[in-house]
């Protein structure tokens, strides 16, 4: 039996949240609990199948919508002030900070969809996270999508949405058919993003090293914002998690594409998401790894131990 039951959390400007909470009726107080972070545009009921999945297997699982999506958008996002900095600072930020004074005892595990993934490195209380599973994270920088796309991709996320912003004081994302609407800020922080996410401003990297819990990192090979080289320049940020990079293509499974949404899709109920399950619980993984980064951390610490010993 399954309990779903919606509620608010505050970010930390006391902007409202909508979120929902999936859990058994058996484990209020579970072992470990994992917060789902959305795709940019993409609403919490699209993961609301992989939070039930998460939560047949003892999680209690937490799905929530940025400011301007879903269940927290206002009434108009014509003129609606928020940007993606905004989502991970402060929506993030109050989500982890909830999670973490509600349920002291339990293990905070995060999936991360494309810029779910970003979201913690913009938390302050990164630190409480104790696993980071990440699916196409990346913060769409443009020469990072796939070549064959590129042009296209920048035309329309590049060119298209700011103008389109401008004009109407918000990105109408679902009268297009792109996704859900956003906010201009969030619209126009995507549309002119550098390579460096300290770009324009030096803070937003600030609390990135603060993360410290292990992190696996999917790479889809038909996924055109997720490609190796947009995963990888996430992945260089989070310095002082121990980072693995590992790749998935259809062929594995037998498709013919997967792209960058289908992940979270319920036909993988049978097979990505055992898989997930099972690293989110034991650690252990069963794709081929791109690369591997040690905790810049760990390594210090190991060479301090040698020059002591010496």
């Amino acid at each position: 039996m399954h309990i779903e039951s919606s509620i608010q959390i505050a970010a930390t400007d006391g902007y409202p949240l909508g979120a929902t909470l999936f859990y058994a009726d058996d484990s209020p107080h579970p072992e470990r609990l994992a917060i789902v972070n959305c795709a940019t545009g993409v609403k919490a009921v699209y993961y609301a199948r992989y939070a039930r999945f998460l939560a047949d297997h003892g999680y209690l699982a937490l799905t929530w919508d940025y400011r301007g999506i879903g269940a927290s958008r206002p009434a108009s996002l014509r003129g609606f002030k928020a940007g993606k900095f905004d989502w991970g600072s402060k929506d993030f930020e109050g989500v982890l900070q909830w999670a973490a004074n509600n349920f002291p005892d339990s293990e905070i595990h995060v999936v991360g969809h494309s810029i779910g993934g970003v979201m913690p490195g913009y938390a302050a209380s990164c630190w409480r996270i104790d696993r980071l599973l990440a699916v196409g994270a990346q913060y769409a920088y443009w020469r990072d999508y796939a070549q064959a796309v590129r042009r296209r991709m920048f035309l329309k996320w590049h060119v298209a949405m700011p103008l389109l912003s401008k004009l109407l004081g918000y990105f109408p994302g679902r009268a297009l058919g792109w996704l859900e609407d956003l906010p201009a800020g969030v619209a126009c922080e995507w549309a002119f993003r550098r390579a460096r996410l300290e770009h324009p401003e030096p803070a937003r990297a600030d609390h990135f090293a603060l993360l410290g819990c292990p992190t696996l990192a999917y790479t889809i090979s038909d996924d055109p914002f997720g490609t190796p080289a947009a995963v990888t320049r996430l992945l260089d940020y989070y310095v002082n998690s121990k980072r693995t990079l590992v790749s998935l293509t259809p062929h594995d499974l037998h498709l013919k594409q997967i792209g960058h949404f289908a992940f979270f899709h319920d036909r993988f109920r049978g097979s990505l998401w055992p898989e997930t399950l099972q690293w989110l619980t034991t650690g252990i993984h069963r794709r081929r790894i791109l690369g591997e980064w040690p905790s810049a951390r760990i390594v210090n610490e190991e060479a301090e131990d040698l020059e002591d010993a010496a």
